[in-house]
């Protein structure tokens, strides 16, 4: 079945409230949205928000590489031949892992629409109904405490809460909100890389009463020596998120002694499912768990980054919830959320729909 048509577009979309990390703080995202459309009229939709501070592009310029470029040379091919035009092409796109994942993702979708069944099923689905973090931005230890108890209302079961510019008022926001919530809540935390090793040691020493699940990225890309040398059960706990753009970064972070224990992939850095896929085997082989992560970004990312989740038997954790900062969204469906757990929808492809 052939593309007769591939247009892409840029929306940018109102957070329902700003948040703060280590660096910045965000009041909106652009997300670069990919449409292809097959012969018989069945469509695959991608989209993609690169993080130019990680991968060095944005979503301008993805936006201008799809619709210069990209768009016409995906029409005309047969969808059936989808995987091996990703294959061909992701060399040149290993510097724009955004562009690549707005292909990857519409090329996906539309093969499994037109098979009939959502895109797991062809995967290999092996899981599914894992719980998702729910993210707390960087702000005063009152204010994290206020949105923590909000979550708690809403169901959601585990917290991950943003650090990394002030290590005191860190240790103040995870100790009060474990007092708050008790037990029954996991807390993880993200440093964004914000971190000196001074740092990460008094906020792991200082925040052991409080049984921090996760640390994800406490130090700047590049600084992985530097980890190698912490107590293994240090390591275990940290996830690498900055430090892992694609397959030969991770490649170079399972040299032993391992520097992180978990692996965070994102579709917006490695470049779309097919990508992240050869990253979760690798990650199996090594007996390292699989963190899915996100940027702010649609549902069909979002959902994109699920499906492939439950078809990797290596999945553990699930931070997938950058679709809940949004104020609204293009599309709707591709899975709901359960008390705090992602449920696939058993629509063909990735199960979603625009509006």
């Amino acid at each position: 079945m052939i593309i007769t048509e591939a247009k892409a577009w840029l929306e940018r979309l109102p957070l329902k409230k700003p948040y703060t990390i280590s660096y910045d703080t965000f009041f909106d995202t652009r997300i670069v949205m990919l449409q292809i459309t097959l012969a018989d009229g069945t469509i695959g939709i991608g989209s993609a928000n690169p993080f130019e501070e990680v991968v060095g592009e944005t979503p301008e310029q993805t936006l201008v590489l799809l619709q210069n470029e990209w768009c016409n040379r995906l029409a005309g091919l047969d969808i059936n031949h989808f995987e091996s035009f990703i294959d061909q092409v992701g060399p040149s796109l290993s510097h724009n892992p955004g562009t690549l994942a707005a292909i990857d993702i519409a090329l996906h979708d539309a093969w499994a629409r037109l098979q009939g069944k959502p895109l797991s099923a062809l995967l290999g689905q092996v899981m599914d109904g894992l719980p998702t973090s729910i993210t707390i931005g960087i702000k005063p230890p009152c204010e994290a405490l206020a949105e923590a108890m909000e979550y708690v209302a809403q169901g959601f079961t585990i917290f991950k809460i943003k650090t990394g510019s002030d290590v005191q008022a860190d240790i103040e926001t995870v100790l009060s909100i474990r007092e708050a919530v008790g037990k029954k809540v996991q807390l993880r935390v993200d440093a964004n890389a914000g971190y000196d090793i001074a740092a990460l040691m008094k906020f792991y020493t200082e925040t052991k009463d409080a049984v921090v699940e996760l640390i994800e990225q406490p130090l700047p890309a590049g600084e992985e020596k530097a980890l190698r040398t912490l107590p293994e059960a240090l390591r275990r706990m940290l996830i690498a998120d900055e430090s892992l753009t694609g397959l030969e970064a991770a490649q170079q972070l399972c040299v032993t002694p391992l520097p992180f224990g978990v692996f965070n992939i994102k579709l917006m850095k490695c470049g779309g499912i097919k990508a992240a896929g050869k990253i979760a085997l690798l990650a199996k082989d090594h007996g390292i768990p699989i963190f899915w992560g996100c940027n702010d970004e649609s549902r069909a990312s979002i959902a994109a980054a699920l499906h492939t989740a439950y078809s990797c038997a290596a999945t553990r954790y699930l931070d997938l919830d950058g679709y809940f900062d949004l104020e609204r969204d293009v599309v709707i469906g591709g899975f709901r959320v359960e008390e705090g757990k992602m449920l696939l929808s058993e629509q063909p492809g990735l199960g979603i729909e625009k509006f």
